[in-house]
């Protein structure tokens, strides 16, 4: 009987270019009196080689037009040396505020660990999930990055069942879940939003949310809604105004309903910046003073929030240094294949800038 677990014997063009390029590090190592493996590794970065060994070898290899061949070191070790990200396009709304800052920080854990980022696109009409499926199928990655976790999530429980390498930007609403997790303690955030308000004399407050089942809405709501019951206060009010996430139309007609309401809220709680950014400008073109007349607050501290007048008070989780630990959870979760979850929650801190106040009734 035929073994098919054995590896599938090289064709003549892999075997020439594996030749190839073991000839060229045996030249390296003969020029430089070193072992053809110290070569390889310290051409890939390992911290094991010494530094001056490894400036060596560099310095060697470009005198010599050596580059390190990405396909050679596929067929050897088996690996793409590229971790996956599948991004959305959504028309005009091109994706998720966050995603800049967040990209960038991977791609800099990434490259930190002689790993690249691959990004794989998906059109309107198309489902994310059969682009990952296609992504991990085909070998062009070795692990993948998953962005803004549903409740119930098909790409998880697809890398799961695959038992792919990967890390999720958030957690699945089940405690039970088991896979690798960073997340940001929006729970805890929005808790503490409420207390600013309040202690500034709000009671009638808003929240402009989303209606979709992602696990971040829940937290920072859920972390709102104990917040208020923790208080025990009769007098508090709490409006709420849904929308399909990326809607943009829907978003502002929610806010204006909230913003023109017979009794309209002293201050309102944005899900995330986007939200709170567009309260503002509703709120402006209301003709109404923030935070005179309402306080705002936001979340994720995107870059436009210091700048839109008056300054948005939000939340910050550093978006770039979390995709970073990620890059580097990655590259753990597909060197030692862990047993055990790898999982942190960060702790937003509060951004205080000019869109918060005293409720208007305490306002000399």
């Amino acid at each position: 009987m035929k073994n098919h677990d054995c590896k599938r014997s090289k064709t003549p063009w892999e075997a020439e270019l594996v030749s190839h390029r073991a000839k060229t590090l045996k030249e390296l190592a003969e020029r430089l009196d070193v072992s053809i493996t110290t070569v390889s590794r310290a051409l890939a970065g390992h911290q094991q080689i010494a530094l001056k060994t490894r400036m060596r070898v560099a310095e060697a290899a470009r005198e010599l037009g050596y580059v390190p061949n990405q396909a050679a070191r596929q067929l050897v070790s088996g690996r793409s040396g590229f971790a996956g990200f599948v991004m959305p396009i959504r028309g005009l709304n091109f994706a998720d505020s966050y995603l800049g800052e967040f990209i960038t920080g991977l791609g800099e854990g990434l490259v930190a660990n002689n790993l690249d980022l691959f990004l794989a696109t998906v059109p309107q009409g198309r489902s994310e999930l059969t682009v990952l499926r296609h992504v991990v199928e085909s070998g062009r990655a070795d692990g993948i990055v998953v962005p803004r976790i549903a409740e119930s999530d098909a790409r998880i429980d697809y890398l799961t069942q695959r038992d792919f390498p990967f890390v999720a930007h958030g957690r699945l609403l089940d405690p039970r879940a088991r896979h690798h997790w960073l997340d940001s303690d929006g729970e805890t955030a929005f808790a503490e939003a409420f207390e600013l308000l309040y202690e500034l004399g709000h009671r009638h407050i808003g929240l402009i949310t989303i209606s979709d089942a992602m696990t971040f809405r829940h937290h920072r709501e859920t972390g709102l809604h104990r917040a208020i019951a923790a208080r025990g206060d009769p007098a508090v009010r709490l409006d709420v105004e849904a929308f399909l996430r990326f809607d943009r139309g829907a978003s502002v007609a929610a806010i204006n309903r909230m913003l023109h309401a017979d009794k309209r809220p002293t201050a309102i709680i944005g899900l995330f910046d986007e939200i709170a950014l567009t309260i503002l400008e509703e709120a402006a073109h209301a003709g109404l003073s923030i935070p005179r007349d309402l306080s705002v607050v936001g979340f994720d501290n995107i870059t436009a929030s210091a700048y839109a007048p008056p300054g948005l008070t939000t939340f910050d989780s550093d978006n770039r240094a979390c995709a970073r630990e990620i890059a580097q959870m990655l590259v753990d979760v597909i060197e030692t294949r862990p047993d055990q979850p790898m999982t942190r929650l960060i702790r937003p801190k509060l951004i205080l800038r000019a869109s918060h106040g005293p409720a208007p009734d305490r306002v000399n």
